[in-house]
């Protein structure tokens, strides 16, 4: 099998020269171009992108950091990369934080990827002063997915939390719920970050536009899970005087919340409507009405957008809204999608 090495002494110049030649990189002289691709053309070589990688010191791996892998939103984000990773020649280092302080220092305050991969992807990954410190020392381009992990000079993809959460509100209202509870993320949880504050942000925003008060006893927090979701709709009719509607931060906590409903001898949605927001892959299933977000879509635009320019790339269109918040900031759009779970008030 021929080797890029081969093709450098056919045509009189270094390995590294081969690969950025045959990638198309700027930095070769059209005559040394033309050398190389003859030669590579006469020895029948066909490039290897590992190969091309290591000899411009390159890795070929991106390291992806997640709060905890087993979550939906977060498993579907890495499935997706991985996918547009492997198309491209590049390998995964996935590190999962798992809550666990001590990971976290390793994988981001330290030295740990300095040479081990070419790029990073942080994943909803809520940051600290002395996380960022780190990132900027390492010197590597990165990308984050998701509010609240935001980086000085790394491009962002999300969705508009704030939004999505009026547009579940605002379908509740349309269907004439006045009394709407609303289930939110623990300010204490790592996972909920800023996305709970976006969320209960844009429920509240809704009400206040159709002229209704929110009202402090019908918000409960809890953790952005099933468990969660069950536990903090618990805690809402035991205060007495349920809702008649609920809008809960994600799917989880609304599969959570419908468990709970159940447990008390209430019907959904004849007793209670209930909305989510994620597109779970489990909410067709169970009749959820939600907010979709474009999870694995956000992975892929994310991944292209690192890598574009680790291969020289031009960039290409990126769809959704563009916002000056950071140097580039894609917001995809949501949609509501409308299943048995939602009703009007009273409906039989």
């Amino acid at each position: 099998m021929t080797k890029i090495d081969d093709v450098a002494r056919l045509a009189g110049v270094s390995t590294a020269t081969v690969s950025r030649a045959l990638r198309g990189l700027p930095t070769v002289s059209a005559a040394t171009r033309r050398r190389v691709l003859a030669a590579a053309e006469q020895l029948d070589y066909e490039v290897s992108p590992s190969a091309s990688r290591l000899a411009g010191g390159r890795t070929g791996t991106v390291a992806v950091v997640v709060p905890r892998i087993t979550r939906w939103f977060f498993s579907t984000i890495v499935e997706a990369v991985e996918e547009y990773l492997h198309q491209s020649g590049y390998d995964l280092l996935l590190y999962n934080l798992g809550g666990r302080e001590q990971v976290r220092q390793r994988v981001l305050r330290t030295a740990n990827l300095h040479k081990r991969v070419d790029a990073i992807m942080l994943v909803a990954t809520p940051l600290r002063p002395a996380d960022l410190t780190a990132l900027a020392a390492l010197e590597l381009p990165g990308v984050t997915i998701s509010s609240g992990s935001r980086v000085p000079n790394w491009p962002c993809v999300r969705i508009d939390d704030v939004a999505a959460a009026r547009a579940a509100t605002r379908h509740l209202i349309d269907l004439g719920h006045h009394r709407i509870a609303h289930i939110s993320g623990d300010p204490d949880d790592e996972l909920a970050f800023t996305t709970h504050l976006d969320r209960r942000r844009g429920y509240q925003a809704e009400l206040r536009a159709a002229g209704l008060r929110p009202d402090p006893s019908l918000d409960v927090e809890s953790t952005f899970t099933i468990d969660g979701g069950t536990r903090a709709t618990a805690e809402l009719l035991a205060r007495g005087d349920p809702p008649t509607a609920i809008v809960a931060a994600c799917d989880e906590m609304a599969m959570g919340a419908m468990t709970a409903l159940r447990d008390a001898g209430l019907r959904v949605p004849q007793d209670v409507s209930v909305i989510g927001i994620d597109d779970h892959d489990l909410a067709g299933m169970l009749g959820l009405s939600t907010i979709a977000q474009p999870a694995a879509e956000q992975g892929r635009l994310a991944a292209r957008m690192l890598l574009d320019p680790l291969e020289a790339k031009p960039p290409g269109p990126i769809p959704g809204q563009q916002n000056a918040d950071c140097e580039t900031s894609v917001i995809l759009p949501t949609r509501l999608v409308v299943r048995e779970s939602t009703a009007p008030p009273g409906a039989h």
